[in-house]
């Protein structure tokens, strides 16, 4: 097939791209309605992408996350490395979870399905999927090194030829707590690749294509060259920026340097911390994740997610530092520090492109992972491992109010309490936005939320704390103010650490209060509608209306 730069050809490209979106966007509405878990279920934490045979991403699912979606990006070529193409056959899948090879830490399984049209591999299907349990220490930050965080699937064979590989299953599934979840999710990926596939070789078949590599060619050249052609109309420079995360047991310094040249931008992150001895260091590929999404957020919305729109962006860590950890430090909530980068990246930005760039938000998920092991079981009540996503609020917008709940970057869904309740032996018994958690300014900061949560039967449990600022809050632009901090703690009253494996006693009630984004521009410019309707909806208290907007509250009944 050629691609000419106009006529016939044109339609032909635009039905083949069309096509590629909707087989993507179908296999991850399959993972949606099969997928055991939770996480992929109700919250979207996945990402499927289509290939070319060079292994090159040409087309993404909208539905997924930026932390695995461009980890995607860049994990087929550790499946070819180990299985070149000429040793596939129709039908294969592999799967990996090596964080240095996918997406970051143990609990994101990756697979990958190569496709076969007459005779020869056309190109490839990918997909990674968030696992509640994985063995080992479970999704907290506890682990010293990789080792303890969980069990570790090199590139593997898991389908040969159509035939799974239920030796690897067994053995999967003897390393995890929850195995019959497992086994069904990962199913449900084969599943979701198979599918995909089948769409891939039938539309090679109507439009009487061999291949989709002139497609992919134009496709990606395309994409770079908007993505050039956007950088191109930038300011030139280097601009810094720095910002302080909780850290485990002591603060991490995140530090960035970005220089925007005529076709590329180059993101520097010398002078962030060392690898922490804890499991929130970040591996190569989420690095560069998050730092090209931000970049194209900013710079590039419009243009697809492919290998070609995401190739002038690059990111730079030194080895050793907390964003570009060696093997075999400890990543498991790599999350924690990953989902900060856009904050960094976007105060370079802002430097640059003042007027474009959103203030900081609550940027890390507040996951609550919860855990009944055998030694809390003892008075007969069922041991379980459970997670649930929950959000802080999104920093103010420029012409906006930031978005209150709202998981930015990474785009995950909140898991409705039902599904929540059902799952497990817990109760949520309170779900709410907090007032006042949205930093004051002309466009307030989104607020966080305010989660409680009890066993059922008054049984003890324990909770994997992974939550970020607690600490350093997030911080406004152009004179907006930060957001409020993010609190957990028991109904008691005990302070909860931000991290940690911490026991929650028989009777008791966990209680988090997530972090708000900041406030763009000053407060006293916001306008007095928008104020006394945040007062009306109890957004905002009569105390903050005073204290931090400078306005006397209007009287019930004078709006």
């Amino acid at each position: 097939m050629t691609m000419p730069s106009g006529g016939r050809g044109e339609i032909e490209l635009q039905v083949v791209w069309n096509r590629v979106l909707s087989i993507v966007e179908e296999g991850a509405q399959m993972l949606l309605r099969t997928a055991f878990s939770s996480t992929v279920r109700e919250a979207g934490d996945l990402s499927v992408g289509l290939f070319d045979a060079q292994g090159r991403m040409v087309a993404q699912a909208v539905t997924g996350t930026p932390g695995h979606v461009n980890t995607l990006a860049e994990s087929l070529k550790y499946f070819l490395q180990k299985f070149p193409i000429g040793m596939m056959r129709d039908g294969d899948q592999f799967i990996t979870n090596d964080p240095w090879h996918a997406s970051g830490h143990l609990h994101d399984l990756t697979v990958a399905r190569p496709v076969v049209a007459n005779g020869s591999v056309v190109g490839f299907l990918s997909c990674c999927c968030h696992q509640v349990d994985i063995g080992g220490l479970g999704q907290g930050a506890d682990g010293r090194s990789v080792y303890e965080e969980g069990l570790q699937i090199p590139p593997m064979r898991l389908v040969n030829a159509g035939r799974i590989n239920d030796e690897l299953l067994d053995i999967i599934c003897e390393n995890v707590r929850t195995p019959a979840q497992v086994r069904g999710d990962i199913l449900s990926y084969v599943t979701a690749n198979e599918m995909a596939a089948r769409q891939l070789v039938a539309m090679l078949g109507e439009l009487r294509l061999d291949d989709i590599e002139a497609a992919s060619a134009t496709i990606l050249e395309r994409s770079q060259r908007a993505v050039e052609t956007a950088i191109a109309g930038l300011p030139k420079g280097q601009w810094r920026h720095c910002l302080t995360a909780d850290g485990y047991d002591a603060p991490i310094t995140l530090a960035a340097s970005l220089t925007i040249g005529e076709r590329d931008i180059v993101v520097d992150f010398a002078g962030s911390s060392a690898a922490s001895p804890f499991g929130i260091n970040v591996v190569a590929n989420y690095c560069l994740a998050y730092t090209a999404y931000a970049l194209k957020c900013i710079v590039a919305p419009e243009v697809p997610n492919n290998t070609g729109s995401l190739a002038p962006f690059r990111a730079v860590a030194p080895s050793g530092t907390i964003l570009n950890a060696p093997r075999p430090w400890p990543v498991s909530a790599r999350h924690l520090v990953g989902q900060m980068l856009p904050d960094l990246v976007f105060g370079c930005l802002d430097q640059a492109l003042s007027g474009r760039v959103p203030a900081e938000g609550a940027s890390c998920n507040w996951t609550v992972q919860l855990r009944r092991g055998p030694d809390q079981a003892i008075g007969g009540e069922p041991m379980f491992e459970t997670a649930f996503f929950n959000t802080g609020g999104a920093g103010a917008r420029p012409r906006l109010d930031g978005l209150s709940a709202t998981a930015f970057p990474s785009g995950v869904k909140a898991i409705p309490v039902e599904v929540v309740e059902h799952g497990a032996p817990i109760v949520v018994w309170r779900k709410e936005l907090l007032p006042d958690s949205g930093g004051a300014g002309r466009h307030r900061g989104g607020l966080g939320v305010v989660i409680e949560v009890g066993a059922r039967h008054a049984a003890p449990m324990s909770l994997l704390a992974i939550f970020e600022r607690m600490d350093n809050v997030a911080q406004g632009r152009a004179g907006g103010r930060p957001g409020g901090r993010g609190r957990a703690y028991l109904q008691s009253g005990r302070e909860l650490r931000g991290k940690g494996l911490q026991a929650i006693p028989a009777g008791e009630r966990l209680v988090l209060e997530t972090p708000g984004g900041a406030g763009y521009g000053k407060p006293r410019d916001r306008d007095p509608a928008e104020l006394q309707r945040d007062l009306k909806f109890g957004l905002v208290s009569s105390q903050a209306v005073i204290s931090e907007y400078g306005m006397p509250p209007s009287e019930p009944g004078t709006e």
